[in-house]
């Protein structure tokens, strides 16, 4: 654990210090993967609001074809639970208790893909989140999800210290493709 945050450390400063407002351009790989691993015109998109210098993902939201999807935010219940809940772009937010903008808790929805804020991967797709294990137990409970972890390239890590509890992600979003 404590190499964990070591890494958590150095990655967070490493963001906060080399963040810059991407493009909507950096988003096409990834609306192209899903058009052809999905193929359906609608479906169930968890997204996470960004802060602390993650990259916004809201420029997504440019894409037509994304705006028009059933959009999702995560909630933190009170048993520390993640679950995910409906939202629609200027949708007032809520601050929840880790100081994060979290949607109305309405009807509970099982997303189809999943962006997942990282604050460092590496080259096997496993991320280093923030350190509470929302995502991972989420992922570990929903096996069938398409995950995205969204990130610059200067946040890969050449080998990130891993637990059985964390959970490998499918593809890795930076600025210089999908992997």
């Amino acid at each position: 654990m404590q190499k964990k945050n070591l890494v958590r450390k150095k990655y967070y400063f490493l963001r906060r210090k080399k963040y810059y407002e991407i493009k909507k351009d950096y988003f096409s790989p990834l609306v192209s993967l899903i058009r052809s691993k999905l193929k359906k015109n609608f479906f169930k998109l968890a997204l996470y609001y960004p802060s602390a210098f993650e990259v916004n993902i809201l420029r997504l939201l440019e894409f037509d074809y994304i705006s028009n999807q059933k959009l999702l935010l995560p909630l933190i219940e009170d048993n520390n639970e993640m679950n995910f809940f409906s939202w629609k772009k200027n949708e007032a937010l809520k601050v929840n208790k880790f100081g994060m903008l979290e949607p109305i808790k309405s009807k509970l929805n099982i997303p189809e893909v999943m962006l997942v804020p990282l604050l460092a991967f590496d080259s096997d797709r496993y991320r280093l989140g923030y350190g509470k294990g929302f995502y991972d137990r989420y992922l570990n409970k929903y096996k069938n999800i398409l995950t995205v972890g969204v990130a610059f390239s200067f946040q890969k890590h050449h080998k990130l210290p891993i637990d059985n509890k964390d959970v490998k992600l499918n593809y890795i979003l930076t600025e210089k493709g999908i992997y």
